[in-house]
């Protein structure tokens, strides 16, 4: 019987790499893996519909999930989380010091519906009471001008989101004061380039994000893995078959990891960096699934609606296909 053939688009990271290499083949499919940016793949996927699969910004999916024509099914599968408090940007010119100085600040974002901010807007509010509405955004390329929201917003009035000129960039504007802050996953250029004019709200970023997970268990999730929803339709049985796989090469590079003899990463001390993570997090602290992974997502899903990106807020069960959230034994 023929494999039912499937492109998948993907950033070439570890976790995905035994899928990538042979190592792992999910039953019955043949994936043509297409390793792209991850800016890239998302733009293609939601303007185009361009793969069977893709990892795709867990914003933007949700976005999607609200419209008319909802065009993606997901799998509980995270090949990105991060934790974002390194990723507040300030001007040395603005007169910030501490989070809730920025109320009132003029705030640049790539897109304001990306992850990344949607994760810091929220945290901010829950942990410094800085309210997503008391900013305003500015919008744009970070390093190149001319970025647009690749999906289109319809907001409420009171967050004010306002686009940067086509000739202006955001890593330039923090630099000249123009901005008094950046939320992005991309650290700005000119952090380094300019460190007298930018530099990180939170320079002990890892002891304060260190912090957060202890307080509230949350190792925020980025980006998931979507399956055009006519194709999984057609298919269904698709979706439990690269669950499957996705969590049996995320085991394999877990294992590689912890082999001392030699080091599978360029870290120094990369042992070192997997004993912390289990002290802190456990042995699996990047769990895919759902049942582990509910809180973070309940949390976000109050962020996105809260943010005015969703007009009701969804249940984290409407995200996922139910072959991948339903308990199954043998």
């Amino acid at each position: 019987m023929s494999k039912l053939n499937l492109t998948f688009a993907c950033w070439d990271y570890d976790r995905i790499k035994p899928l990538t290499d042979g190592m792992v083949r999910a039953e019955g499919i043949d994936l043509n893996i297409v390793d792209l940016p991850v800016e890239e793949t998302f733009f293609r996927m939601l303007r185009y519909r361009e793969f069977d699969v893709a990892e795709m910004s867990l914003s933007s999916y949700t976005v999607s999930l609200v419209r008319p024509d909802p065009g993606f099914v997901a799998l509980p599968v995270f090949p990105s989380r991060m934790f974002r408090h390194s990723g507040i940007f300030i001007s040395t010119k603005s007169g910030i010091r501490e989070p809730k100085d920025l109320i009132g600040k003029r705030v640049g974002v790539p897109e304001y519906q990306l992850t990344a901010p949607v994760w810091m807007r929220g945290i901010l509010q829950d942990e410094y009471g800085v309210d997503p509405a008391s900013v305003e955004y500015w919008t744009g390329g970070e390093e190149e001008p001319g970025r647009e929201e690749k999906v289109k917003l319809d907001l409420p009035a009171k967050f004010r989101v306002r686009p940067i000129g086509h000739d202006k960039t955001l890593s330039a504007m923090i630099a000249e004061g123009e901005v008094d802050a950046i939320y992005a996953p991309r650290s700005p250029s000119t952090l380094h380039t300019r460190p007298d004019r930018v530099r990180r709200l939170f320079e002990n970023y890892v002891e304060v994000e260190q912090a957060y997970y202890r307080k509230t268990r949350i190792f925020p999730i980025m980006h998931a893995v979507v399956l055009r929803r006519e194709l999984y339709e057609a298919h269904r049985w698709i979706a439990r078959s690269l669950f499957k796989a996705f969590v049996e090469a995320q085991r394999i590079v877990y294992e590689r990891l912890a082999i001392p003899a030699s080091l599978k990463t360029m870290l120094p001390w990369q042992i070192a960096h997997v004993e912390e993570a289990q002290r802190l997090m456990g042995k699996d602290w990047w769990p895919y699934g759902f049942a582990p992974n509910r809180a973070a997502l309940e949390t976000f899903l109050r962020y996105h609606h809260e943010q005015g990106l969703s007009p009701r807020r969804l249940a984290p069960e409407e995200l996922f296909v139910p072959e991948t959230t339903e308990a199954f034994k043998i």
